[in-house]
């Protein structure tokens, strides 16, 4: 009806018109390429990394105090939170089976491609963008299934870079520096708040009361005037979480699975990749089997840790560290 109202010059200059767009459009890709626009493609500078190096992508919450203050964070460790980055993750782990582990604590990750990975020809810049968007929209795709009813307030930041690392050793010591970061800074956090949330100190007297302090210090700080024993405290936050990929048995069918599975181990000995040689290695994944020993363990732990009762909290660290944060494929 509309095609009625039009004046007839208008659709004649409409179907002559057509022709000359139809072969504009359907001109094909190749001599589009060749346009006298091509040369700015001499712009952009090609950033591939070193041949077998281990590439390690690292992204970092930025301004996370003030995200964590305005959506209601628990002090020191809020386990919804550390739940939810852990979630993002694994999604990212998914997308890339070339990523063979993952270390994690408070608001970053750092996630390490295997030395002989060709994904985006080795680009840093693809990497780094690729790992760095999927984390952060998965953060935010998965925000309500760990803090339910709590609205974001505004969309969260993270910012990335690339690594590389020649040798087998260089990898492990960069992941036992951000272990004993962990550790220092919860150790700090831990008893930072103990002051602030129970002792009524404000923020500076807790900051000037902790200045100069030893790990020992804090310890004795946290057993006398809390009867705190920082041992016992969850292995997630005083050492981190890590990612690695297993082939687990389905229980329905019996059939075997590529999943990620998180562990809240030591990074820095030997134990850990004496038991993962695959990752170092480079082999075929191994056939996860959970040690009966340890389930008694944190079974037995779990009953005489306080929880934290959250909405949408898929894995405690008093609970089964491997059956709940997990993703098949």
């Amino acid at each position: 009806m509309l095609r009625n109202k039009l004046h007839p010059s208008f659709l004649k200059f409409t179907k002559a018109e057509s022709h000359n767009l139809t072969k504009l459009f359907c001109t094909s890709k190749g001599n589009m390429a060749k346009s006298k626009y091509e040369y700015v493609k001499n712009f952009e500078l090609p950033d591939p990394c070193l041949p077998n190096c281990w590439i390690v992508v690292r992204i970092d919450g930025r301004g996370f105090s003030r995200f964590a203050d305005i959506h209601g964070y628990v002090k020191p460790n809020d386990v919804r939170g550390l739940n939810l980055m852990t979630r993002a993750a694994t999604c990212v782990m998914d997308e890339f089976r070339d990523i063979c582990l993952a270390f994690g604590q408070s608001d970053e990750y750092s996630f390490v491609f295997r030395k002989d990975t060709n994904l985006f020809n080795r680009r840093a810049s693809k990497l780094m963008t690729v790992v760095n968007s999927l984390f952060a929209s998965s953060f935010v795709f998965h925000w309500t299934g760990f803090f339910g009813p709590i609205r974001l307030q505004y969309p969260p930041t993270f910012d990335a870079r690339v690594v590389m690392y020649p040798t087998d050793k260089n990898l492990r010591d960069y992941l036992g520096w951000r272990q004993a970061d962990a550790h220092v800074n919860n150790l700090y956090n831990t008893a930072f708040w103990g002051l602030v949330l129970k002792k009524g100190f404000s923020n500076t007297q807790a900051e000037e009361r902790l200045r100069g302090t030893l790990a020992s210090d804090k310890n004795e700080l946290l057993f006398s005037e809390f009867g705190l024993n920082y041992n016992n405290e969850p292995p997630m936050f005083r050492k981190g979480t890590v990612l690695i990929r297993k082939l687990c048995k389905t229980p329905g069918d019996g059939k075997l699975r590529h999943v990620v599975l998180p562990f809240y181990t030591d990074l820095i000995g030997d134990m850990f990749w004496r038991e993962n040689p695959e990752i170092l290695g480079m082999k075929s994944l191994q056939v996860y089997h959970r040690p009966t020993e340890e389930n008694s363990i944190i079974q037995e732990h779990s009953k005489s840790s306080p929880k934290q009762d959250t909405p949408g909290s898929v894995a405690s660290p008093t609970t089964n560290e491997n059956s709940l944060i997990s993703s098949e494929k």
